[in-house]
């Protein structure tokens, strides 16, 4: 009879590992790479690594004994009522930075009288883009005074029929607004613009990587599509906004405030791959993370989304060595944190709230909402495009 140490030594060897020191240095480095990523995330990073089909639990197993932990960071402290934060002073420049026009910039035409109207050069860049061919009877305006009646209402805030009596009657400017906007001349003249700005910055005239993010308004009582975000407390229209990496306009998509991030994905996605076919990654924040991100991958083979999470988030945590345990990001969580690559569609939504027509959403169509978006993205790059110019 065989003794029990007899059978342990003709015992058969085990199953080999599927992660061998190769690949287990592999795994070290994407966890030190990708910190934040959940473990769902890391996995899909190693998989694509190695190209080996490993389970969460192996991964985990793994990462647990090469020393990597899960560190979330500690509940914040109360905020004191009458706590100041003072800001530290920015640093003095040798010479002060040159914002916006100069004189030799402010050439108008005699019927624009206002400092929104557009410039010599400005209206080079685009009058192709509204001059139409017109049959019968002349026209009584130009193009010119209704693009700049549009700058007025949109930088003011003001309801159509109180434009000043030095531009086209109001009526014919609506008009041309709505027409304009149904044959998407403002989403051209954004196109033909963010690719000459890009040239100008010695990139590619289409993206590759994009940023994808939303952005809840209030409505006014004009009526038209509206909900109720929960997370925001805000009642009234979500605007979906993909942008490239430098935070130039590549689609937008304004939805009733209800509509969930995850739920409006797809369907800005396909717009922007419609748009830039070229797109291979778009970076997002954990509210497209999961299903909807599987979904998204799995209709369009070759496109990827990067969860972009942020370093407080205490759901996730972070992934850290053996003494390295201590969270190292000191400060409130509810502060802004500029994240890579997102911050830039942040700094998109910020621009979107400067003009007064647009800090709160006042169009009783969101087909009427998006137009604006699109102008004033285009209105923004056409200036910064004439004083490049000149």
């Amino acid at each position: 009879m065989a003794t029990r140490d007899s059978a342990t030594e003709h015992r058969r060897p085990g199953r080999p590992r599927l992660l061998d020191a190769v690949a287990l240095d592999v795994v070290a480095r994407l966890a030190r790479e990708h910190p934040h990523d959940a473990l769902p995330d890391l996995r899909r990073r190693v998989v694509a690594e190695l190209g080996r089909d490993v389970s969460t639990q192996t991964l985990r197993k793994r990462l647990r004994e090469m020393g990597f932990v899960r560190v979330v960071p500690p509940v914040p402290r109360a905020v004191v009522q009458h706590e100041r934060r003072v800001p530290a002073a920015p640093p003095r420049r040798s010479q002060p930075a040159r914002y916006g026009y100069g004189a030799e910039h402010r050439d108008k035409a005699p019927e624009a009288p206002y400092m929104h109207c557009l410039s010599d050069a400005e209206w080079a860049l685009v009058e192709d883009l509204f001059d139409d061919k017109v049959r019968g009877v002349p026209r009584r305006y130009s193009r010119r005074s209704m693009v700049d009646a549009m700058c007025f209402v949109v930088r003011g805030g003001i309801p159509w029929r109180m434009l000043p009596q030095e531009f086209p009657p109001w009526n014919l400017v609506f008009k041309t607004f709505r027409r304009w906007s149904a044959r998407k001349r403002f989403e051209t003249m954004q196109h033909r613009l963010r690719a000459m700005w890009r040239e100008r910055e010695g990139r590619s005239p289409e993206p590759s990587a994009a940023v994808l993010d939303s952005q809840s308004v209030r409505t006014s009582a004009q009526g038209g599509e509206k909900g109720y975000d929960a997370g925001k407390k805000v009642k009234g229209r979500k605007r979906h906004v993909l942008t490239d990496t430098m935070g130039l306009l590549l689609t937008v998509c304004v939805l009733a405030a209800n509509v969930a991030d995850r739920d409006a994905a797809e369907r800005v996605v396909d717009a922007g791959l419609a748009i830039s076919p070229s797109l291979a990654v778009v970076f997002v924040d954990s509210a497209y993370a999961g299903a909807s991100r599987d979904r998204i991958e799995a209709t369009h083979p070759g496109l990827r989304l990067d969860v972009v999470r942020h370093p407080q988030n205490r759901s996730v945590g972070r992934l850290a060595e053996r003494g390295q345990q201590k969270f190292d990001f000191a400060g409130d969580s509810r502060a802004f944190v500029p994240l890579p690559k997102r911050w830039a569609v942040e700094r998109t939504n910020a621009w979107n709230d400067r003009p007064r027509r647009l800090a709160k959403d006042q169009e009783r169509t969101t087909e009427s909402s998006a137009a604006w978006i699109w102008f004033t993205s285009a209105r923004l790059l056409l200036r910064r495009l004439a004083l490049h110019e000149a």
